[in-house]
């Protein structure tokens, strides 16, 4: 089953899980990336990631050179901000027709997903949702836990 993983990262948290999945899968592996490359840091980073979350605004990204159509599966993830996924990869998403698909999705968080794996879902309708997990504080967890943990996920995928 030909596999991509596509993720948007802010810390590197949703990085490292995408890196060990595409290790699993033996997928591609296909980071979204904002036009916009300034790394905001402290507050600032909260200030723009929630503004943009609750003004329902989606920054810039660069375009990924992908053809969904040669992908069985598409897994999806990103950090949850503000209880939403976060932006750049709505961005993505909003851009690109993916549909008829079996799609699993992943988020990284801190304080919980709150509604981000629904609005996941609702910016990809006509998939199959494959399966669904959350991670908190991911970059705290050590590498074998993490795998542990991925791998007790990747026996519940519906494939």
């Amino acid at each position: 089953m030909k596999t991509a993983v596509i993720y948007y990262s802010f810390e590197g948290n949703s990085t490292a899980v995408a890196s060990l999945l595409a290790e699993r899968f033996k997928a591609d592996i296909f980071p979204v990336e904002l036009k916009d490359a300034k790394k905001r840091k402290g507050f600032a980073k909260y200030a723009w990631g929630g503004s943009m979350v609750f003004m329902h605004r989606t920054p810039p990204v660069k375009p990924l050179a992908i053809n969904i159509d040669a992908y069985d599966l598409i897994i999806l993830g990103c950090p949850v901000w503000a209880a939403s996924p976060a932006p750049p990869l709505v961005s993505f998403l909003k851009g690109t027709k993916i549909t008829g698909k079996k799609v699993a999705l992943y988020c990284c968080h801190a304080g919980g997903k709150g509604g981000a794996m629904e609005k996941l879902k609702a910016l990809i309708p006509g998939n199959t949702i494959a399966g669904e997990i959350d991670f908190h504080n991911p970059g705290s967890i050590d590498k074998n836990t993490l795998s542990a943990q991925l791998d007790e996920w990747i026996k519940t995928i519906k494939l």
